[in-house]
């Protein structure tokens, strides 16, 4: 459905080693480091969908940015089995995530977890059942 999201976040360092870690379990892993701007590009196997991390300072295409100012985004990750959750879950809360909603069957054949990361983004994974 979409080519690429970015979220721009208040540490970049840090927030890339979350994701890094809670993203793993789903098969999603950095592709690409960008250190002039401080980003990653995560991705699966293919290279694209992809997610871009990068901070929130500097211009942005005549936009200025700045980490005091947040506009919160949902993104809900795709996992590959019901214990992929349960780890996204127990990963991110070991990084520093807080809990969103636990690993549970959220109904119609949904099972899915939710997560706050770094900078108060609504991360999820979830799968068919």
């Amino acid at each position: 459905m979409f080519d690429h999201l970015g979220i721009f976040v208040s540490d970049s360092e840090q927030s890339i080693a979350f994701y890094e870690k809670c993203l793993a379990p789903l098969g999603i892993k950095i592709y690409q480091r960008q250190p002039q701007f401080g980003a990653a590009i995560f991705s699966g196997k293919p290279d694209f969908p992809f997610l871009w991390v990068g901070p929130a300072k500097g211009d942005y295409y005549g936009k200025s940015l700045s980490p005091q100012i947040h506009r919160p985004m949902h993104i809900a990750f795709k996992a590959p089995s019901i214990e992929a959750v349960r780890e996204f879950h127990r990963l991110g809360l070991e990084n520093g995530a807080k809990d969103n909603g636990a690993p549970e069957d959220c109904g119609g054949n949904y099972f899915a977890a939710y997560l706050l990361d770094l900078d108060g983004n609504n991360i999820e994974a979830g799968i068919r059942i």
